[in-house]
């Protein structure tokens, strides 16, 4: 079955990137073509609810930060978060992460939160993936990227709900938070945003081209313009002359900043060991990944010398199977390769082996500026020292711009 479901995804991508030849992919990229324009007025419909009083957003009395994207994946937003609450937390400010825990199973049995200070029990809490002391929640039941964020971030509480001014509020009254970073919080207007930061990938800035179903953005290109910050990721060094001069034609006054994801050093998946990324070097390779570009993956490893064998791919946030797993390990076995590396998000769902015949890593990834540094800083210092307000003047400024969907 879920074999079935994995190519069942993998031929709808090839669908969309126009990959899939054939009378059959092509009739069905017209009708997703039309389903986008629905698609389209439904976002349009939607802002414009907000942006005239009939839906409102919930004020939660503290600063809120809303990372995201106009496309579907991809754009490296995981590490960027990770970067804003280190950064933030070692500011002085108590960071709290608010997910939607975009794949993850529910609990079999509620959690139950008994505040440390005032003793008051909450038998009925949002998922808390971590309290900022201790990680209460595996990959399985947080999600991986929720979870992933949690294990690396100690100080910082992450929590999953699909409403999160429900997981806001507790995390500002029962976990004390002061700043609330709205994961992939774009499109999620029912909370208010202090601020909006935006990534855009340069590999792909406007996804394929089309609107969901047919492509992969979420909203058109003049929907930068809600945009306070502009982070331009998966930067090579190169100029971006060219992509800026078309973020300024949708918004001209976002500050922007240039940055990259680039491999910090090999982690043990079921261990704690750790190599330099010298070790990749002229090494054969057998690589295993479930995220929206692979290719990225695989180009990254050959670019640090790894000698890529094979890269089996599933679609993004794939849950790994053992009956998958073993298979692989079994080729990786046959074709002598000197080690197996995947991601550090699918590192969280990678069930363990009967037996680890070849060693696992993962790649463990950073953010790093390459132009802008002094833009990361007064955005830090903006978040730092700027007092919350009141929905309906975020409401005038954020959604009163012109009407772009």
């Amino acid at each position: 079955m879920a074999g079935d479901k994995n190519e069942l995804e993998k031929w709808a991508t090839d669908v969309i990137f126009g990959r899939a030849r054939g009378l059959g992919p092509s009739l069905m990229r017209i009708v997703l073509r039309g389903l986008s324009w629905i698609y389209r007025f439904g976002v349009r419909l939607r802002l414009r609810l907000f942006r005239s009083g009939w839906k409102s957003q919930s004020s939660l009395g503290t600063m809120v930060v809303s990372i995201g994207n106009i496309t579907v994946g991809g754009t490296g937003k995981t590490p960027v978060v990770e970067r804003f609450a280190r950064e933030l937390t070692a500011k002085g400010r108590r960071v709290a992460i608010l997910s939607r825990g975009y794949k993850s199973s529910d609990l079999k049995e509620r959690q139950r939160w008994t505040n440390p200070e005032t003793g008051g029990i909450v038998t009925s809490p949002p998922k808390i993936v971590s309290d900022g002391r201790k990680v209460l929640l595996g990959a399985k039941y947080a999600g991986d990227e929720p979870y992933m964020l949690a294990k690396n971030l100690p100080g910082v509480s992450v929590v999953v709900d699909r409403d999160r001014v429900r997981g806001g509020r507790f995390a500002v009254k029962e976990l004390g938070a002061d700043t609330l970073l709205l994961d992939d919080g774009l499109q999620y207007l029912d909370l208010d945003h202090s601020l909006d930061v935006i990534l855009v990938d340069q590999n792909a800035p406007f996804g394929n081209g089309y609107i969901l179903p047919r492509g992969t953005m979420r909203e058109p290109p003049p929907n930068l313009c809600r945009a306070d910050y502009i982070f331009i990721t998966k930067c090579d060094g190169k100029p971006q002359d060219e992509l800026i001069k078309r973020i300024r034609k949708h918004n001209k006054e976002a500050e922007i900043l240039q940055c990259t994801h680039g491999p910090k050093h090999l982690k043990g998946v079921f261990n704690d060991d750790e190599l330099p990324l010298e070790a990749l070097e002229g090494k054969y390779i057998g690589a295993i990944s479930g995220i929206a570009q692979p290719k990225s993956f695989d180009n990254l490893l050959k670019k640090l010398g790894g000698k890529v064998m094979f890269h089996t791919t599933f679609s993004d946030h794939h849950a790994f199977t053992s009956r998958e797993i073993e298979p692989f390990m079994d080729r990786c076995i046959n074709r002598g390769v000197d080690m197996i590396v995947t991601t550090e998000k699918d590192a969280v769902r990678f069930p363990k082996p009967h037996k680890v015949d070849v060693p696992i890593y993962y790649l463990r990834i950073e953010v790093r500026i390459l132009e802008g540094e002094e833009v990361w800083e007064r955005c830090l210092e903006r978040i730092c020292q700027r007092v919350s307000r009141e929905p309906e003047d975020w409401a005038e400024e954020r959604l009163g711009r012109p009407e772009s969907a």
